[in-house]
């Protein structure tokens, strides 16, 4: 008798972690990818300690660190005053897990990782270049028709997992609503190889508050390992792209986080040397289902968020996790099928609860415009770096280690 089949929708890193896991649990697994090959745009790239549990489990940790870099302190400044705030240790968690930090590897990493692992694995089945068009289903089976370089392909399977995107096909054939807002600004990325950890002392993860343009900062290893530093603001709210992204307005936004001696707008010796610029348009969304019958949304087809304190990525592996460890229970081991709304019953809140409320607020922090209310915000931070116990609670909340507990109190 054939082991139950896992249909995968979308080869991002949520995708490619739905897969593998599926694999390793037992499932055959086929993964379509509409792109021709892994998306190496700069994306998200922090992995807290609540995520790094469940890559290790599936084997792959050791790979992954080593393309990235650990960070075990992040940073909070007053960017208008240049000076610190507070500084959060992960070592306050070293009993609460076995990584106690955050590593910073680009999304695109792991799944490469992933996928080398998925190629060395029986039942399994990748392909790029295949765009679905439809999906239907009936009691036992679930299915979509395909089109890309392969030509017209049908595929069916017992379960489907819609990891495609905020703009996902798979939630769009359900009929389900993407519920939320999307900010007025958009947020620029930009990445230069200028060190600002040697320049100014900031930590590898680095959040800079002002009232007039905030920065989130860090630092990842690039694909050389030579290091290079990401700088995420808001654009004006009437800013073009051309405007946000020509190199006057570049150098001069990286200026203003820390100023050098040369002129930002040298010829031919910029004083931020930038590799990669980018503009997105940023959303607090939540699917108002997370299941569509035997089909089922995970990562960004099912919540997209801004992203301040790094966690939509992370949501979207817990919720890979979930979701495969569900269809186990019920395709595997013969639990019975209603316990498949458990997932949107524990994902779901857990979303909107741990990353939608704590994203919001995380940019609220940074934005702050009140003298008064801003000076208190720096107030709490400065009395959560000195207390210990207050510390690691603000820690367990922003590592989404307190969510994944918390999941499992949900029947």
């Amino acid at each position: 008798m054939k082991s139950p089949h896992v249909l995968v929708i979308g080869a991002g890193p949520v995708g490619v972690v739905a897969a593998l896991l599926a694999s390793q649990q037992g499932f055959r697994v086929t993964l379509l990818e509409e792109a021709a090959a892994v998306d190496t745009n700069p994306r998200a790239a922090t992995t807290h300690p609540s995520t790094l549990e469940m890559i290790d489990r599936l084997g792959i940790l050791d790979e992954f660190i080593a393309a990235g870099l650990v960070a075990r302190h992040f940073e909070f400044w007053d960017r208008v005053e240049r000076r610190r705030i507070a500084r959060l240790d992960h070592a306050l968690l070293a009993n609460d897990t076995r990584f106690p930090f955050v590593v910073q590897t680009e999304q695109h990493k792991l799944a490469r990782i992933g996928l080398a692992h998925l190629a060395r694995r029986p039942d399994v089945t990748v392909q790029f270049n295949t765009r679905v068009d439809t999906l239907e289903q009936d009691a036992d089976s679930v299915s979509v028709h395909t089109s890309g370089e392969a030509g017209a392909q049908r595929f069916s399977a017992d379960y489907l997992i819609g990891a495609d995107g905020g703009r996902s096909t798979i939630r769009k054939a359900l009929g389900i609503e993407f519920e939320g807002y999307t900010w007025p600004e958009r947020f620029i990325v930009l990445t230069t190889t200028f060190d600002f950890e040697q320049a100014m002392g900031c930590a590898t993860r680095t959040y800079f508050a002002d009232p007039d343009e905030w920065t989130n900062l860090f630092k990842v290893s690039g694909d050389d390992g030579r290091g290079r530093w990401r700088a995420v603001f808001p654009t004006r709210v009437n800013e073009s792209d051309e405007e946000a992204l020509g190199d006057e307005a570049v150098q001069a936004r990286l200026a203003r986080v820390f100023p050098t001696a040369l002129s930002p707008l040298l010829s031919g010796n910029p004083a931020y040397p930038v590799v990669h610029r980018n503009i997105y348009n940023v959303h607090q969304r939540v699917a108002a289902q997370f299941r569509g019958g035997r089909a089922f949304l995970a990562g960004d087809s099912a919540h997209v968020n801004n992203p301040i304190g790094g966690l939509g990525l992370n949501c979207g592996i817990h919720d890979a996790v979930e979701l495969v460890d569900t269809l186990h229970q019920v395709g595997l081991q013969g639990a019975d099928p209603a316990l498949l709304d458990r997932y949107e019953r524990r994902r779901r809140p857990q979303n909107i609860e741990y990353v939608q409320q704590q994203t919001i607020a995380n940019k609220k922090r940074l934005e702050e415009r009140d003298p008064v209310a801003r000076q208190a915000r720096f107030d709490e931070l400065r009395a959560i770096e000195a207390d210990p116990i207050r510390q690691r609670q603000f820690l367990l909340r922003s590592s989404l280690l307190e969510s994944a507990r918390k999941v499992h109190t949900i029947a």
